[in-house]
């Protein structure tokens, strides 16, 4: 489906946990009528605490507040967080809480990996960072590298929109009708600023391949460059044949990926596909200096994406996601900056023919973990698809 670009739109760029949670808490704090919050890992440290006393306070002030959060993702919201957060008067429910994490059945997969929030139907948040520390990991250790974006504007009405659905739709499936929304719940944003952008999401009904549909499209239509951070990297034969046609036609692509390994198998899986896209001239940084969760692209200086889909099979075919894209070339210019300045201060670039001599059992273990991958994806159902 082609996205919808919605004029009247003020985006403000957030560079990790430093800048978004007191953005996001700040507008908590100064909420007056709702707030409504999905996140993938909601965590007991003491950024997911502060985000918790935040929601509390405005539920005790007479706010309605609901946050819903993966069964996988946060297993442990149930016991630790939601209880407190329930006796405030929070309306907190999880999303598939019934965890098998060695599972294979597509139903089981299909996790809610989004990162929304919205506040009085005036302010939103959409990216990658989830509610945990940034610090939360290998000591010691930088921040962890993510974007998100806050929103006011003509996109706040499919945000509201996507959040209810999925909120109504957690109700039913509990035959909760206590927490049902109101027919008033949703707010007429109001127009902000002079950006225009597009909200996505990638679900599996209507909008299975919208996001990537999206990437691919900018892709396509790139005349000078393209930058691509991400995660978890691990694109599908269409995106490969995507990105080599942009080079092969004259394109800059670069590509900044996860340097340190934090699921091995997907790590190793991405660089079994070094080789190929580096002999097609495409640039591939490993950022080294801490943990990069950003999911984020910047085309041209002019096109730009900031959410919560990697470029891998767990986010292109099965979890929920969401992403805002913008045709603004200030907003696409401060993101390329950023980019540029991880690269320059914290990312190593790698060589083409030192990569393209590697051992053979250290190629062997790279093709090996790419098809058990491939492998593992076939036995979820959906072999063939990416």
């Amino acid at each position: 489906m082609a996205p919808e670009f919605l004029p009247g739109n003020r985006l403000t760029l957030l560079n990790s946990g430093v800048e978004y949670f007191p953005a996001l808490i700040a507008a908590i704090n100064e909420a007056r009528h709702d707030v409504h919050l999905e996140s993938y890992i909601f965590e007991d440290d003491a950024t997911g605490r502060a985000v918790v006393d935040a929601m509390t306070n405005a539920a005790r002030r007479g706010v309605t507040v609901r946050v819903l959060v993966d069964g996988f993702g946060a297993p442990e919201f149930s016991d630790r967080l939601q209880p407190g957060l329930v006796s405030a008067g929070v309306q907190a429910m999880i999303y598939r809480p019934d965890i098998a994490r060695f599972n294979l059945r597509r139903h089981r997969l299909r996790r809610l990996h989004r990162k929304l929030a919205v506040i009085d139907g005036e302010i939103a948040f959409v990216g990658g960072i989830n509610i945990i520390d940034d610090l939360n990991g290998p000591h010691p250790m930088p921040p962890r590298h993510d974007y998100a974006v806050r929103v006011e504007g003509s996109l706040l009405t499919p945000i509201q929109l996507t959040l209810h659905r999925l909120w109504e739709m957690v109700l039913w499936a509990k035959l909760n009708r206590r927490d049902r929304l109101p027919k008033t719940s949703r707010h007429e944003p109001i127009p902000r600023g002079d950006q225009t952008a597009a909200f996505l999401i990638r679900d599996n009904i209507r909008h299975r391949r919208d996001i990537e549909e999206a990437y691919l499209e900018g892709i396509a239509a790139a005349e000078h460059e393209i930058i691509l951070a991400n995660a978890y990297f691990l694109p599908g034969r269409r995106f490969r044949r995507a990105l080599r046609d942009a080079a092969g036609r004259g394109v800059r692509v670069i590509v900044l990926l996860q340097g340190r390994v934090e699921y091995r198998l997907m790590h190793y899986a991405t660089q079994a596909l070094y080789g190929k896209l580096l002999g097609a001239g495409i640039r591939i940084f490993e950022y080294q200096r801490s943990f990069l969760h950003a999911k984020v692209a910047v085309i041209d200086s002019y096109w730009a994406t900031v959410g919560s889909s990697n470029i891998d099979p767990f986010s292109l075919l099965l979890a929920r996601e969401a992403n805002v894209v913008t045709r603004d070339a200030k907003f696409a210019s401060e993101l390329r900056h950023s980019l540029r300045q991880a690269m320059q201060t914290g990312a190593r670039e790698l060589p083409v023919d030192n990569w393209q001599q590697l051992a053979w059992h250290s190629r062997l273990l790279r093709w090996a973990s790419y098809n058990l991958v491939r492998m593992l994806v076939g036995l979820a159902g959906y072999g063939g698809k990416h």
